[in-house]
């Protein structure tokens, strides 16, 4: 009875990992990057990129099980694709955690800095803000995963209440002639936001510990876990689509700025943009400590540095400072890193480089194991055009 106590719990805290990961920064940058397309375009490209992560997260997950449970995406690239796999890898993870983190606490400067505004008479700077944020949660850092882990699930319940309530109080509210808006040709714009927003694929080493190596159990986890943002992200478009105007959503695109900040300008202050703001909250901070959290291990194995009460200091400031200055100095900073996270970043070290491991493992290594993903060379093939073909749209 215990251990069924205990393995229903580590699915679940799997689970609520897995999607406190993907709903984060994505959550105030989606409404605006998709909106000049519209929510049916959109629906299609979430759910596109959505099966891309998944499948992307599931290859990754096989090669992880073929080499042992406590080893970084890194040392994967390394045992399969050789010093050059490793070297990308090492750039490439670096890039895309460091412009999300910065993407994460530019987001916290404009939602912390608001709600003090409301407490202090005087305006507070965005910097008060993004400091706030990152001392109070590097406090959760320094405590490990099974802290975050705990954390996470409360934050998860508020996450999924203030979102309940949220689509109870916003649904009388929206507009049908707003989400009427189309444009196909710009359904493209979003994808690599949407890419980023999937991104889970840094928990799968700390899962293969988490879980002991259970395969039914992490992709049950890895499913479920990646299906519920999904699910999530939709409403949530249907929503501020629902409620702002496309022009407002213009306006916040060429300004930078967050999905609460143009619901803020459409609708004023109300019960509606409160909520808005507190499920944002709740939607970045879940994803911040799970990305920190994988960044923090990544770099401890990267680097050889042991987690004592020192080295776990200079990894969480390795991953909390140089973000932090970089979001001070350009505030403006959040929606760019999101489309440079997911348009260069997501597809290399979580599309491309998964599929090149997994054909030299199973085609050329020859590595004799179960594999968790069907289709065989085309879908491998498929996965990496689908990955150049974004960055060339990105550049393009």
């Amino acid at each position: 009875m215990t251990s069924l106590t205990v393995s229903r719990g580590h699915l679940l805290g799997g689970i609520l990992l897995i999607a406190g990961c993907c709903i984060g920064a994505g959550m105030l940058g989606l409404p605006v990057q998709s909106a000049p397309a519209g929510f049916i375009p959109s629906t299609l490209s979430f759910f596109i990129c959505w099966l891309f992560m998944l499948c992307t997260g599931l290859l990754l997950l096989e090669v992880n099980l073929w080499f042992g449970q406590e080893i970084s995406i890194v040392t994967l690239a390394d045992k399969t694709l050789g010093h050059v796999g490793k070297a990308v890898a090492w750039f490439v993870f670096l890039f895309l955690f460091y412009s999300l983190m910065v993407a994460y606490i530019a987001a916290s400067g404009a939602l912390v800095s608001d709600s003090l505004d409301t407490l202090f008479p005087i305006p507070l700077h965005h910097g008060v803000g993004e400091l706030f944020f990152c001392l109070i949660f590097g406090i959760f850092l320094y405590a490990g995963t099974q802290a975050v882990d705990w954390f996470n699930r409360v934050l998860m319940l508020g996450l999924i209440v203030s979102y309940i309530v949220l689509v109870c109080v916003g649904i009388p509210h929206v507009n049908p002639e707003l989400l009427k808006h189309r444009d196909w040709s710009a359904m493209t714009l979003v994808i690599p936001t949407v890419l980023v927003s999937f991104g889970f694929h840094n928990l799968i080493p700390s899962l293969t510990t988490y879980f002991k190596g259970d395969v039914k159990a992490l992709k049950k986890a890895i499913i479920i876990g990646s299906a519920l943002p999904l699910v999530i992200y939709l409403a949530w478009e249907w929503i501020i689509l629902g409620l702002v105007p496309l022009y407002e959503f213009k306006e916040a695109l060429n300004q930078g700025e967050i999905a609460t900040e143009a619901l803020r300008n459409a609708v004023g202050a109300s019960w509606i943009t409160d909520i808005a703001q507190l499920f944002a909250f709740f939607a970045l901070v879940t994803s911040f400590l799970s990305v920190a959290l994988s960044f923090v291990d990544f770099l401890a194995d990267g680097l050889k540095i042991k987690k004592t009460r020192t080295g776990k200091l200079i990894l969480i400031g390795c991953v909390l400072v140089p973000p932090f200055i970089c979001a001070l100095l350009y505030p403006t900073v959040f929606l760019v890193a999101l489309n440079l996270a997911g348009g260069f970043g997501a597809v290399i070290l979580f599309g491309i480089l998964p599929a090149l491991m997994v054909w030299k493992g199973r085609y050329v290594q020859q590595i004799q194991a179960p594999r968790l993903v069907p289709g065989g060379k085309p879908l491998l093939l498929m996965i990496m055009a689908f990955s150049i073909a974004v960055m060339i749209l990105q550049l393009v």
